[in-house]
């Protein structure tokens, strides 16, 4: 149960960190988020240090989730696949963004509505 409300977090702190994103594409499909967000789970479940895919992984999400449908499709897509994965570590996700050097202007928690994001 724990690990459910932490995996729910690191995919509420991913999707929370497209909210400022600038550029414009079409809608982005649920398995393009895993395949960017994929090499962050061994981190957030063992820690060690954070692979270098995970946050370029990040990033380019960011950079694609330019419009708000794209955002709040990512956000949909991240919780979705919450309930998937056990054994999140709830320290490693909230230390990510700045273990990949990301600045977060926004609240994050395991309680965004993804219809709120912008």
């Amino acid at each position: 149960m724990a690990s459910s409300v932490a995996f729910k977090l690191v995919l509420v702190v991913l999707g929370c960190m497209l909210v400022g994103a600038p550029l414009a594409q079409a809608v982005i499909p649920c398995s393009r988020v895993s395949q960017y967000v994929g090499p962050c789970i061994s981190y957030l479940k063992k820690g060690g240090a954070v692979p270098v895919p995970c946050c370029n992984g990040i990033r380019s999400l960011i950079g694609l989730a330019g419009t708000t449908p794209d955002r709040q499709a990512v956000c949909r897509c991240l919780v979705a696949t919450a309930k998937s994965i056990t054994g999140i570590r709830g320290d490693l996700v909230s230390g990510l963004p700045r273990a990949c050097s990301v600045r977060l202007p926004y609240p994050t928690g395991p309680n965004v509505d993804c219809n709120r994001i912008h």
